[in-house]
């Protein structure tokens, strides 16, 4: 018996090739060709399987999908998902847990030195003509020897510390649960509370998960507790940082800057205040997309997939519920 795959991420035919290459037996796969609301409730009617990164699933697309009994997130993080609407219709939630930490945390590095050395302001000043070396919008610094604060010490958190120990600067980190004092140790980090890191830290970087408790952590009052000569790096979620009390004080120069992946709404509206300044470095939520990663990721994913259609169910560490 076959089940059917729906892929909720407008995705391109080099890609959904690639895809099916990957298919376990047994299993076919289709894919959205737009955010079209319309086009998302048509498509998911047959699916056995629905498959989202960055598309909302919310209770109305569950009711347009009767047959979907698995909802997989293609990442991590579920804050896009109505967990409870899916509970409330049967369907089980997985998702690819720890697929994407090496690309995320390499990425954030690369925020990290293209906000503090101007890389990404002298590229798009340059591209448009302008040969300015003598001034640049803020001044340029090293990462080098530089106290970076991490909040969310999951897989992203601990490789982007891993990375960083090359630098030689000190690394505080924030969890729900701290770890213990040897892996403290091997890791070359010091746990401190969220006040402690945003006073201390000269880059600030932010991989939690988007929570009732992580939401606007950091607001202005938050951002105004930070070293005016401090960077912030947001690769978690959009909802993590009050973007208008950000651009607020970025403006106002309260930080010296910061670096964004990922938006309260995405795709961002026209006008969106962070993109007009000039100490921002901002990129369309493609952290976790890395090409020799691909197929790692989506054999994790279809992995679940085949599982889970067996009547074997979704390795505990991927299921959320």
């Amino acid at each position: 018996m076959t089940s059917k795959i729906v892929v909720l991420d407008p995705i391109s035919a080099e890609t959904a090739r690639r895809m099916r290459g990957l298919l376990p037996p047994g299993l076919v796969l289709e894919h959205a060709e737009g955010r079209d609301r319309a086009h998302l409730l048509a498509i998911v009617a047959e699916a056995d399987v629905i498959i989202s990164g960055q598309i909302p699933v919310d209770a109305e697309l569950l009711r347009a999908a009767p047959r979907a009994r698995l909802l997989h997130k293609w990442g991590v993080g579920v804050d896009n998902f109505d967990l409870e609407a899916a509970r409330a219709q049967g369907v089980t939630v997985a998702r690819t847990t720890g697929s994407n930490a090496m690309p995320v945390a390499e990425f954030t590095l690369g925020l990290m030195i293209a906000l503090l050395r101007n890389l990404a302001w002298g590229h798009c000043s340059l591209r448009g003509g302008e040969w300015r070396n003598t001034t640049m919008p803020k001044p340029s610094f090293m990462l080098s020897g530089k106290t970076v604060g991490i909040i969310g010490f999951g897989a992203i958190g601990k490789n982007v510390a891993r990375l960083l120990a090359p630098f030689g600067g000190m690394i505080l980190y924030n969890k729900t649960s701290r770890l213990d004092p040897a892996e403290e140790k091997a890791l070359g980090v010091r746990h401190a509370t969220v006040p402690e890191l945003l006073r201390e830290a000269d880059v600030v970087s932010l991989h939690c998960p988007l929570t009732p408790q992580t939401q606007n952590l950091i607001d202005r009052a938050a951002l105004q507790s930070m070293k005016r000569s401090a960077v912030l790096i947001n690769v978690a979620r959009g909802g993590v940082v009050n973007e208008q009390d950000l651009a607020e004080a970025l403006r106002a120069r309260e930080i010296l800057g910061a670096a964004t992946d990922v938006y309260e709404t995405e795709p961002p509206p026209a006008g969106h205040p962070l993109l007009a300044l000039d100490n921002v470095v901002a990129t369309p939520h493609i952290a976790a997309m890395a090409a020799d990663n691909f197929e790692k990721t989506i054999n994790q994913m279809f992995r679940n997939v085949a599982l889970f259609v067996r009547g074997e169910g979704v390795p505990p560490s991927d299921f959320v519920g």
